[in-house]
C-alpha cells in the first residue's frame, strides 16, 4: 500500500529504500542517492523521515550530509538536467558564451537553475573528463562536444520541439 504524505512524499517507498540498506546510518549516502533518483531532488520531508526512522541518526545529520556532498540536490531538478563544464580546458575553448547563451535561451535569472516549466536544469561543473572535446556539455548523460552559443540553443530548440 502506497502511503502519501500531505506534502506528497512516498512514506512505504521510503521505507522499502531504508530497509533495501538494512536501516544501517552507514548506507545513508546510497539511501540518499535511491530517494534523489526517484524525485529528482532530495525533499526536505523525505530527509526528515530519513532521519527519524534510521536508528542513530537525525535529520540534522541527513540534512548536513545532503548538503556536503555536490551530488545532492535540494531543489528539482529539471527533466533534462544540462551540465557545462567550466574547467580550464572548457574555460579557455570558450565555456562561458555556451553557458550565457544557455542562460538566455532558458530565462534563467538571479541563480535560478530550473525553468519554470521543470523541464530543464542548469549547472555549471568543474569538469566532465572530456577536455579534449572542450567546451563540453552534458544533457541527461549524453555528452555534446565542442559547444558553441549557437549549437547549444539548436539542442535546446530540439529538446523543446520533442516536448510540445
Amino acid at each position: 500500500m502506497s502511503v502519501e504524505s500531505p506534502a506528497g512524499i512516498n512514506t512505504a517507498k521510503l521505507d522499502e529504500i531504508i530497509q533495501t540498506y538494512g536501516g544501517k546510518k552507514s548506507y545513508l549516502i546510497a539511501i540518499l542517492q535511491k530517494v534523489q533518483e526517484i524525485y529528482k531532488y532530495l525533499p526536505e520531508e523525505a530527509m526528515t523521515y530519513i532521519g527519524t526512522k534510521i536508528e542513530g541518526l537525525s535529520p540534522a545529520t541527513v540534512f548536513g550530509v545532503a548538503t556536503f556532498y555536490a551530488q545532492f540536490s535540494l531543489e528539482p531538478k529539471g527533466k533534462y538536467e544540462i551540465k557545462v563544464c567550466d574547467g580550464t580546458a572548457c574555460h579557455v575553448r570558450g565555456s562561458m558564451p555556451v553557458i550565457e547563451a544557455i542562460k538566455g535561451k532558458l530565462q534563467l535569472k538571479d541563480g535560478k537553475m530550473t525553468t519554470e516549466n521543470g523541464l530543464f536544469s542548469f549547472e555549471t561543473v568543474s569538469c566532465l573528463g572530456a577536455c579534449g572535446l572542450a567546451p563540453a556539455v552534458v544533457i541527461n548523460d549524453k555528452v555534446y562536444p565542442q559547444m558553441t552559443p549557437d549549437s547549444i540553443k539548436i539542442i535546446i530548440d530540439t529538446l523543446l520541439k520533442e516536448n510540445e
